[in-house]
């Protein structure tokens, strides 16, 4: 009966250990899943509008952000302009389009404000920020966490440099953006995030530094002309990092290594994993 005991409490702790080994690379995966699938759903809502109305919802966010600069500080008196969760919310989801950063294999759907919700998932666009639809007088600021378990996000945003680039794609528009300037402020400072009189920038914000986040890291692009057409990863095409795939390697070999440790300790004619000696002061404790 001991035996039976110990053989039970070998498995449990095993398959314990799989799960544990697997539910990060396993939670990032069907997360990333998710925020692929969010931005497939949004392309195939475009589908079904108009293009001639694309215009509308543009002049809509455009005057948003003319009204925006007019403020006497608008990261704080944004309050003062209405219908901000209802511009570019052509799906009704509440996502207003996507961002791209090549150089770190991300794609993330972008969200009206930066809710926990919001950052826990995607990509959040800071309310008395401008819309991300581009122009002059306008500094848009795109947050999202990093070093969570569950997904990836902006984890590597510290390895960006000055000279990379990232795109934002609405609607029909797609805005490229190349990394001008990297900063590290305190919480209670904004003076980097604020709009320049005729200029066009995009700043990506998160904490920083990893597992303190006592500070922010700021990745301010400046507006460039689009290299290329943008070509979008659909799922079909979907490509797990290496990283991601190693515990799904390992999990079977640790499956294995269990199946044989039951077979051999079930095996009356082998000899003991421990002695008898260890295994009743083991039991003991």
């Amino acid at each position: 009966m001991k035996r039976d005991k110990f053989g039970i409490v070998l498995v449990l702790m095993l398959f314990i250990g799989v799960c544990v080994l697997l539910y990060p690379s396993v939670s990032q995966y069907w997360n990333s899943r998710t925020q692929t699938k969010a931005v497939e759903n949004y392309q195939d809502i475009l589908d079904s509008i108009k293009k001639e109305d694309y215009g509308a919802f543009f002049e809509r966010a455009e005057g948003y952000n003319a009204d925006l600069f007019a403020l006497d500080d608008p990261l704080y008196d944004f309050r003062e302009l209405d219908g901000y969760f209802d511009i570019l919310d052509v799906s009704g989801t509440g996502v207003m389009g996507y961002i791209t950063i090549p150089k770190l294999g991300v794609e993330l759907p972008m969200y009206h404000g930066t809710s926990s919700e919001v950052l826990n998932i995607a990509c959040g666009h800071l309310q008395g920020s401008s819309f991300p639809v581009g122009g002059e007088n306008t500094h848009a600021v795109l947050s999202a966490h990093r070093g969570l378990p569950h997904a990836r996000l902006f984890t590597d945003l510290d390895k960006m440099e000055v000279g990379d680039t990232f795109t934002i794609t609405i609607l029909d528009r797609t805005v490229t953006y190349q990394v001008d300037r990297i900063t590290v402020i305190k919480p209670e400072k904004n003076d980097d995030v604020r709009i320049i009189k005729g200029e066009d920038h995009c700043t990506l914000l998160t904490c920083t530094p990893y597992g303190i986040n006592s500070h922010r890291l700021l990745v301010r692009g400046t507006r460039i002309e689009n290299a290329a057409p943008i070509l979008h990863v659909t799922s079909n095409a979907y490509k797990i990092d290496s990283l991601v795939a190693t515990p799904f390697v390992a999990a079977p070999m640790l499956l294995v290594l269990l199946v044989y440790l039951m077979i051999k300790y079930r095996d009356k004619g082998s000899k003991p994993l421990i002695s008898k000696e260890e295994e009743d002061e083991w039991l003991k404790e």
